[in-house]
């Protein structure tokens, strides 16, 4: 068993959120913040993570979060984070517990190993910074030797006080003991009456324990989010952070400050992402490929030599090496292009194989279908796969020919190298190296005045 539990404070009404989802649940680099948290908090390989919520907001964090394997305690009361911890506290069995605010969600690992490392074995760590505006934060009061000597909500400071730069973050790690033995004597008798876990400080001197503040020197990391405005800061934050990182295993961003990244991006090297590109979900971009302006990914893997033209949308989908798409083409789920297939400008696949070098360069929708090798899918053809009720495929077989503005009514085959003729309505399978045409006879009439 592990030494260490990991209780994660997310009781909070967040009200000024003004929204009526629990604030640990709004997006952050494309999924609910707390999964940050979460995930950062796993590194440390804890024996459990508990997670203190309200009774109003457990149901909706519990089913976020499922599968990660963290345990609920409720705060039925809002009385401060002292109280909150002390909900927990009769489950946890590890020596040590570290305690988190579930408002932190950029703090990183080795941030967390260091306080763990850095704090004596009977001793009391937490974690400051110097925010550019302390405004609303407990200042950290330290004497004139430099040593820590307790924390002070604003509501509850003197002038002097507020002027001093240095905040709590709200992270603290301790004996799970010396955590059972202090938090029950912190009383509320502040201005929010409240029973705050920063009153442990003192408590904790008092009762000979060394303490540790271990100073954040990248200040983002401590930066709570409670406003729309500062979860909008913590996204800029975490995508530069996130494109830095990869431009520094060799990605080509054009601009940092134009890319989103909402997910998990593996990239090769030689790989150009030009501005608002939007990666969403696990993305994986093979060597020398380029992605064009507005093109959006959503749980794709593409080849090597790629080409992503603007403006394009894949989603669920394989992309072999050196293909072409977009640009304005639509890749829906369920589809794989094998090596250097081309969809073109205005062109959907849905639930599509499309075979290698077969293109569908214009203004089409292919979908449920099965495209073989060398096929040229002409400007305006559709795979008509819905009858109303089910859904239905279509099997284009090798070095087929589709002409222009043709309709494949599903379920049909079109045999190798056929030729469908432009215009055809196909309806029954077209036999291989034929041409098939299905289209009214063309009629010129005299003497027609529309007139009459």
């Amino acid at each position: 068993m592990s030494d260490l539990a990991i209780i994660i404070l997310a009781a909070g009404k967040g009200t000024r959120m003004h929204s009526f989802q629990p604030k640990v649940l709004h997006g952050l680099a494309g999924r609910p913040w707390i999964l940050h948290l979460i995930e950062t908090a796993k590194l440390l390989n804890p024996d459990g993570i508990y997670m203190v919520v309200s009774p109003n907001n457990r149901a909706p964090i519990e089913l976020a979060v499922s599968g990660q394997n963290c345990r609920f305690i409720e705060q039925k009361e809002t009385l401060g984070t002292a109280h909150a911890v002390l909900q927990a506290l009769p489950q946890i069995k590890a020596d040590h517990t570290l305690i988190l605010l579930g408002d932190t969600p950029l703090l990183t690992g080795d941030t967390l190993a260091q306080l763990l490392r850095h704090t004596p074995v009977k001793g009391v760590g937490m974690l400051s910074f110097e925010p550019e505006n302390p405004s609303g934060l407990g200042r950290v009061l330290r004497d004139a030797s430099g040593n820590i000597v307790g924390v002070k909500e604003e509501k509850d400071a003197s002038h002097t006080e507020k002027a001093i730069r240095e905040a709590a973050v709200g992270v603290y790690y301790a004996p799970t003991s010396v955590l059972c033995t202090l938090l029950p004597q912190i009383n509320n008798q502040n201005a929010s009456q409240e029973y705050y876990l920063p009153d442990i400080i003192p408590l904790a001197l008092q009762a000979k324990h060394p303490i540790v503040a271990l100073k954040i020197h990248e200040a983002m990391q401590g930066f709570g989010i409670n406003t729309k405005n500062q979860l909008a800061i913590a996204e800029r934050y975490l995508q530069r952070k996130q494109i830095e990182e990869l431009m520094g295993q060799g990605l080509t961003v054009i601009d940092p400050h134009r890319v989103d990244i909402r997910g998990k991006l593996t990239v090769k090297q030689d790989v150009v992402l030009d501005i608002d590109v939007i990666i969403e979900g696990d993305v994986i971009i093979g060597q020398g490929c380029t992605i064009g302006a507005h093109t959006i990914l959503r749980n794709v893997h593409l080849g090597d030599f790629v080409t992503v033209n603007p403006y394009s949308m894949i989603e669920d989908s394989h992309i072999e090496n050196h293909c072409v798409i977009g640009p304005y083409a639509r890749i829906r789920p369920g589809c794989h292009l094998h090596e250097r297939a081309h969809v073109g400008n205005f062109v959907e696949l849905k639930k599509t194989q499309l075979g290698a070098d077969s293109k569908a360069n214009h203004l089409s929708y292919v979908g449920d279908a099965i495209v073989g090798e060398r096929v040229n899918i002409g400007a305006g053809t559709i795979t008509c796969n819905y009858d109303g009720v089910h859904k239905h495929q279509t099997v284009i077989k090798d070095g087929a020919f589709i002409g222009s503005n043709s309709a494949l009514v599903a379920p049909v085959c079109v045999g190798e190298h056929a030729v469908i003729g432009a215009g055809t309505v196909l309806t029954k399978d077209a036999p291989a190296k034929q041409l098939t045409v299905a289209r009214s006879k063309q009629v010129s009439i005299e003497h027609w005045n529309k007139d009459k």
